[in-house]
Formats: C-alpha cells, structure tokens, sequence
C-alpha cells in the first residue's frame, strides 16, 4: 500500500521528534560527566558513519552528496550546530521539559523573521499569538525571581538558530538532496568540535560551578565503556531524525509537518518524569500551555493564510 503526502510527511516527522526526543535524553544524561564537545564529535563520526554507509548508497551514492551551493549548505549547517550547542548547554542546566518549551518559541521567530526579512504581512490574530506565546515564555522564564536562570536563554537562542534552518532548508529543498543537508550537518559538526577541542579541550576554563559552563569546558576523558552504547545512539539519533526531518518537510507541506513538531513536549514531560523524576510545577504547566496553544495556532493561521483564495463569484 502506497502512502500518500499528507501521511507520509506527518509520521516522518513524528519519528523525527522521537529520535530528537531521546536524543535530548541522552545528552542530558551524560551532562555531568563529558564535554559538551567531545560527545558532539564522537555523535557526529558515528553519524557521518550513518550518512556514508547506510543514507548516501540509498540515495545515489557519493553523487547524492554534491551542491552547487555548498556556501548556503555550510550556512545551514552552522545554524543547526549553533541551535545544537546552545540547546545542550541549556539542558544540562534546566529541566527537561523546561528546555524544550523554551525552544518552541521557534515559530514566533520564524513569523518576526518574515516580516523583517521576507516583507510578508502578518495580521493581528497571528501577532496575537505571538504576543501570548512570548507571555508563556516569561511564565517558564519567571525573570526577576529566585527560580530565573541565566540557562533558560540559552534554549530561546537555539530557537532563533532553528528558525533560521528553516528558512534555509526552504532556500535548499529545490536544488539539494536530503542526504546532502545531512552530511554537511555532520562536516559541520565534526570541523567546529575539533575546534573547540583544540581551543578547550584541556579543561583550562572548567571549574566554574555552573552547570551548563562546566558542561561546555569541562577537559576530554577517555569515555567510560559503560557509557559508550549511550554515546553511540547519539549519533544514531541525530543522523537519522536529521534525515526524517529533512524528509518530512520534503515530502509533505510545512503546515502539514510543523504541529507534530509540538509531540516533543508531551514526550519531554514523561521522559523527564519517568528518566530524571522531573514534574513541572503548575507555573511552568500554565506557561508551557501557552506555548503549545499560540505555537499551533501561528503553524494553523499560516496554512489557512498560504490556500489559494477562492474568487468571490458576481451576482
């Protein structure tokens, strides 16, 4: 049985957000003992593994990995490393929970983003939207109290690194292979982890005492064997839901795709529970509600904005 578009394109991407959902689960989990660095680097080897041997040979080969526009590819490539290190930082520090609200401030970007960068119009329902997710985002921040951590910028800033994927995945999609978009992710990865590792990876600046600081400067170990199935699923993870994300907003229109994106929250909610004992208080529930309601209403306006109007019939 063949599967249509409008099928397709939402279980691509559902299978997408739980592999990112774990994935965040992971790395949470291995915040306390690793730089954030290192197990980038280890994740992104055994991810360009994935690309290589088991993604490239399905799609073309080694052809399938060429592009005419590899500055727009590194571009994209740098956003989702930016959104990647800005997020983990965030998580080593916040509840799980807590982190991925935050990061749903993404479509509220993405709609300031097309007005200032793309001239396109939004009218006052969807500024309203964007006016009660951002009153949701200052609930989950609670500046100006006792439980206000400098931390939770960290996913909002993923969330503008995120945004600006999106558009770029839109600029790409024509002319680029999904497979593509994967393997410079990966390039990218690799290249600014070596990096950072040369720059920090001697544990000069650890030492702080704040969580995600710690988890950023903390020295290179040699990995724990019980820890390396962890470290290896890592890239597992991120290849592959890099790949049914891609597919999924190839496949099917972004409208279609974009509320399964918002299955991260319930999932971070039990995971968080039932992994790190973790319950949001009611504070942090009403916040993310508001988040999650003015975040789908924002994807539903635009789908029901970007249909083609109907002419009015004379008579």
């Amino acid at each position: 049985m063949k599967l249509s578009p409008t099928t397709l394109g939402p279980l691509f991407a559902m299978i997408a957000v739980t592999l990112f959902s774990l994935n965040d689960v992971t790395m949470k989990f291995l915040s306390g003992d690793y730089a954030l660095h290192q197990i980038v680097l280890i994740r992104s080897i055994l991810g360009m593994t994935v690309v290589l041997l088991f993604m490239a040979p399905f799609q073309g080969g080694l052809p399938a990995l060429k592009t005419k526009r590899l500055g727009a590819q590194m571009a994209r490539a740098g956003l989702v490393f930016f959104a990647n290190m800005t997020f983990f930082l965030g998580l080593a520090a916040l509840p799980l929970a807590d982190a991925v609200a935050l990061f749903f401030v993404s479509p509220f970007i993405i709609t300031i983003f097309s007005v200032i960068f793309l001239g396109e119009t939004v009218g006052p329902r969807r500024w309203g939207a964007v006016a009660i997710g951002m009153i949701g985002v200052a609930v989950v921040l609670r500046p100006g109290t006792a439980s206000f951590q400098l931390a939770s910028l960290l996913p909002i800033a993923a969330a503008f690194g995120y945004a600006g994927l999106h558009i770029m995945t839109r600029y790409l999609r024509n002319t680029e292979t999904t497979v593509s978009m994967v393997f410079y992710i990966q390039l990218m990865f690799i290249i600014a982890t070596c990096v950072l590792g040369l720059l920090m990876g001697d544990g000069k600046f650890a030492s702080s005492g704040n969580a995600s600081l710690e988890f950023l400067f903390r020295p290179w170990v040699w990995p724990d064997v019980g820890d390396l199935p962890y470290i290896a699923v890592l890239g597992l993870f991120a290849s592959v839901g890099g790949y049914f994300i891609s597919l999924a907003y190839r496949t099917g229109e972004a409208a279609l795709v974009a509320p399964f994106e918002y299955l991260a929250l319930p999932l971070s909610i039990i995971l968080g529970m039932l992994i790190f004992d973790e319950w949001p208080d009611a504070i942090a529930w009403s916040g993310i509600a508001l988040i999650l309601a003015s975040g789908l209403y924002t994807v539903w306006r635009e789908h029901q904005l970007s249909k083609p109007q109907r002419p009015k019939r004379e008579g």
